[in-house]
C-alpha cells in the first residue's frame, strides 16, 4: 500500500497570523494527504527538524511578515545541510510578486499568493512531487 503524501505545514518567523495556513492544511488534508501543522512562530530550524523528524514529502511555508526573503531561502539551505534533497518545498502568504523570482532561485518551488484557489495548491503538490 502505498503511504499518503505527507505535508509539513510551517509559519516561519515571529508571524502570528495563521488562518492561511490552516485553510491550506485543510485543503491538503481533505485531499487526501497528511498534514502535520507546526504551529505559530517557528525557526527555521525547528522547520528542518520537524521535516526530518517526520519523513515529510512537502515543505508548505506560510508568511506575512514579509521576511520571506530570510526566512524561506534559509528553511532551503538548513534542508540541503540535513542532505535532504527530496522534498517539495512550497511557500505562500502575502508575497509581492518581485520577491517571487529571488525565492524560486533560492529553491523554493513554487508561491502562492493571496486569491490562489486551494485546488491549485493541491494541484501542484500531486503534479511536482519528488517521491
Amino acid at each position: 500500500m502505498v503511504r499518503p503524501i505527507r505535508v509539513l505545514v510551517a509559519k516561519p518567523g515571529l508571524d502570528g497570523h495563521d488562518r492561511g495556513a490552516k485553510i491550506i492544511a485543510r485543503a491538503l488534508r481533505d485531499s487526501g494527504m497528511e498534514v502535520i501543522y507546526t504551529g505559530l512562530r517557528q525557526t527555521p530550524e525547528q522547520i528542518v527538524a520537524a521535516a526530518v523528524q517526520e519523513d515529510v514529502d512537502v515543505v508548505a511555508m506560510s508568511i506575512l511578515s514579509g521576511a520571506h526573503n530570510h526566512l524561506f531561502p534559509k528553511v532551503v539551505n538548513l534542508l540541503k545541510a540535513e542532505g535532504v534533497d527530496d522534498v517539495l518545498i512550497i511557500g505562500g502568504g502575502v508575497i509581492p510578486k518581485e520577491d517571487i523570482p529571488f525565492l524560486m532561485e533560492s529553491g523554493v518551488e513554487a508561491v502562492f499568493t493571496p486569491g490562489t484557489p486551494t485546488k491549485d495548491v493541491v494541484d501542484y503538490i500531486y503534479n511536482n512531487l519528488k517521491r
